[in-house]
């Protein structure tokens, strides 16, 4: 493990490689699962501002869990999650012609950056998203920084570079700058 701050990292983040390949898994993440993408409180209302822009990408399943659910749930543990289509897809899916799932936030963001701006989000989808593989617990005193292992990603485990690399930008975004630095820190230590 490396401790960063108050954030314990699996040593899985620095030593296990990864790399996203949706032509081969269809965005089954997406799909697939009993909750939503994990939010954090202040994503919400970023949602519920940004929403008009992104309802356009969903499909029409989509737009209807939003309207009866929220732009964000409970989960049974009570956890914050985007809403979910019959309890499977999330509500802010939209799929390419292929058929591969993806996410309406990201195409209205790259479609309407400037818009998005606007509201002061300057990402392409939720956090949580944006960190796949990388689940992020907070237990109060510390956080917890694991690798989430998922058969359905089985091609991309071991692919590409180290996952703090690969992950860099949502790494930065979620815990800053010097988190990060740090980070690199400990991990060239671990190798001295």
């Amino acid at each position: 493990m490396i401790v960063v701050k108050n954030s314990i990292v699996s040593d899985d983040v620095a030593d296990q490689r990864f790399c996203c390949d949706c032509t081969v898994c269809r965005g089954a993440c997406c799909v697939d699962g009993d909750s939503g993408a994990p939010l954090l409180e202040e994503e919400v209302p970023i949602l519920e501002a940004i929403l008009p822009e992104v309802r356009p990408y969903m499909t029409p399943e989509g737009i209807a869990a939003v309207e009866a659910q929220g732009v964000a749930v409970r989960d049974r543990d009570g956890d914050l999650g985007t809403p979910l289509i019959d309890g499977s897809a999330c509500a802010f899916i939209n799929y390419a012609p292929d058929g591969t799932a993806l996410c309406a936030i990201e195409k209205a963001f790259r479609a309407n950056h400037f818009q998005f701006l606007i509201f002061n989000f300057q990402f392409p989808k939720p956090v949580s998203c944006h960190l796949y593989p990388i689940r992020v617990e907070d237990y109060g005193e510390f956080t917890a920084v694991n690798y989430h292992r998922w058969d359905i990603c089985r091609h991309a485990h071991g692919q590409g570079e180290p996952l703090y690399i690969y992950l860099k930008e949502p790494l930065v975004r979620r815990f800053g700058q010097e988190w990060y630095d740090e980070l690199l820190q400990e991990i060239s230590n671990r190798h001295e």
